[in-house]
């Protein structure tokens, strides 16, 4: 088992939903932390929550589409912290739309959070993780980087590409001490749904039969992804499926690997 007491974690999107899950998980065994986000009243939230943990918290102002900002964010993090064992790159957003509906603008926008965002924080933190004896990078994917469901071209490229990277990754790190784990969430009652972007064409009618869709799905509260999520991590897991929706579709995908839409597709639509 990784020993977390002690240790130091960064979680992106700390400040709220799965990321202050995360955060609140750490905490409680003991693992020092360092919250980033955008949403700085969140972050206060999250660091309020935790308090009774007794561990360090510090608190992070960060975009991370902003390559120059996550470039300096090590050594902000350095300031407050000795080292950092844990990288928890959880900063994420969401995209409705076909691919001929989603503008060009937008699905880079995705990409510089989903995707850009975890190859950064990644390569920026790499120097500190491997000066840590026992060090774990935790990307988060999603259950649409398992399955790809029509309208969500954008968002389940860059979870694909995560999923991709993070593997990849790991057969890189093998003979290192920094373990890789990749994520894949299913449907967690967060506020990700109500905070997507939508494309333009999308009419508001439209628009509220996606949000109230998605959210039918959002279903398993974020304090248990969160702690399943770190019980993985303790665990050494290469791959963590959360939720029993999870679990299910990578069975189906890994059963029927260009067919699974035909078996899957009816409860969307529903």
């Amino acid at each position: 088992m990784l020993k977390l007491q002690g240790r130091t974690a960064v979680v992106t999107g700390a400040a709220g939903g799965i990321g202050r899950a995360i955060a609140a998980s750490l905490a409680r065994r003991g693992c020092h932390l360092a919250l980033a986000d955008i949403d700085e009243a969140g972050l206060e939230r999250t660091a309020a929550e935790i308090a009774a943990a007794g561990v360090r918290v510090s608190r992070h102002h960060l975009d991370v589409s902003d390559a120059g900002a996550v470039a300096a964010f090590p050594q902000r993090v350095t300031a407050e912290h000795a080292g950092v064992d844990v990288l928890v790159n959880n900063a994420g957003v969401a995209l409705g739309g076909t691919f001929e509906q989603v503008a060009e603008a937008d699905f880079e926008w995705l990409f510089g959070i989903n995707f850009w965002g975890v190859v950064r924080m990644t390569r920026a933190f790499l120097p500190l993780l491997h000066a840590s004896d026992d060090a774990r990078l935790v990307n988060i994917s999603s259950v649409f980087g398992l399955v790809a469901p029509p309208g969500q071209t954008a968002y389940a490229a860059s979870k694909f590409a995560v999923r991709g990277f993070s593997e990849s990754l790991r057969h890189e790190l093998a003979q290192t001490s920094i373990g890789v784990t990749v994520v894949h969430p299913g449907g967690v009652a967060t506020s990700i749904a109500k905070k997507a972007r939508l494309a333009q064409s999308i009419s508001d009618e439209d628009a509220t039969e996606r949000q109230r869709l998605a959210e039918s799905f959002l279903r398993m509260p974020p304090e248990v992804a969160g702690e399943t999520i770190v019980r993985g991590v303790e665990a050494r897991k290469a791959r963590i499926l959360v939720g029993s929706d999870a679990q299910r579709m990578a069975i189906v995908e890994r059963l029927m690997p260009v067919s699974y839409w035909n078996m899957l597709g009816w409860r969307f639509r529903r």
